[in-house]
């Protein structure tokens, strides 16, 4: 009889700390974060299963509160306007005004965050950083979406196919390929992808020519839509707290990503 007791009382208690928690998460307001292929940053998220360091960054950001449950939602580089303005996400991140976004209304947070877009040749015998001085004259492999500076950030295909002898593809490993095998002369990522490649494949090393030329410096922003559950100061003192306890180090420094002061 008592031990039937003691499992009542342990089942009710139970039940009492499932409603609990269930109540608690229920009141935590919902951040969608889009989520558009942009490796290291995300990896293919429409595969569910993500492995870039935007996953990261939400597992902190959601251990460092409870108010706020952040949540990716896969999307695409040209579909990630419309699903902003749509509503259907409330952050774009990772993301800078300058990429097509000065039209559309947005709150802008500064991540303190910095990478750096790069040119990367096939490393032969004589070849020197004045390799990367002109690019009319190189096959260019490129990644169809992106706003590169050299073209003044338009992103357009047939401008890019008419103004530079350009290959527009979606796998920066394919570009990069495309290097190696001579098939083009110079491809355009991120110092940071270039970090990951090498550690992936350490085997290539030795076989590039990064420039020292800088194509553009990303100082990455989150977006914010009018209207989403979130404010941008909100989302600014989250990331102080992520920062302040050393996570935003430990997510990006290893992909030389500069993790500066907002602002800086």
């Amino acid at each position: 009889m008592i031990l039937v007791s003691k499992l009542a009382a342990l089942r009710a208690i139970t039940g009492v700390l499932v409603a609990f928690f269930s109540l608690s998460v229920a009141a935590q307001q919902v951040v969608r974060i889009g989520a558009a292929h942009f490796p290291p940053y995300t990896v293919r998220p429409e595969q569910g299963g993500d492995t870039g360091l935007l996953s990261q960054l939400i597992a902190a950001l959601n251990q460092v509160q409870g108010d706020y449950r952040f949540v990716m939602v896969p999307t695409s580089i040209p579909r990630r306007f419309r699903d902003f303005q749509e509503g259907r996400i409330d952050m774009a991140i990772f993301e800078n005004p300058d990429w097509g976004w000065r039209a559309i209304d947005h709150v802008e947070v500064d991540l303190g965050l910095e990478d750096a877009e790069i040119f990367v040749a096939r490393n032969t015998e004589g070849r020197q950083q004045d390799y990367f001085a002109t690019l009319q004259d190189k096959r260019l492999a490129l990644f169809s979406g992106y706003h590169y500076a050299f073209a003044g950030f338009n992103a357009d295909p047939k401008y890019l196919a008419e103004h530079y002898n350009s290959t527009l593809t979606y796998s920066h490993d394919s570009n990069l390929l495309m290097v190696q095998r001579g098939r083009a002369d110079i491809a355009l990522v991120t110092r940071s992808y270039l970090s990951d490649y090498l550690i992936r494949n350490p085997g290539s090393a030795g076989q590039f020519l990064a420039s020292e030329r800088v194509d553009q410096v990303y100082h990455h922003y989150a977006l914010l839509r009018p209207g989403a559950p979130i404010s941008g100061g909100e989302l600014n003192a989250l990331l102080q707290r992520v920062r302040g306890n050393g996570d935003m180090l430990r997510i990006f420094q290893p992909y030389r990503i500069t993790v500066k002061a907002p602002g800086q």
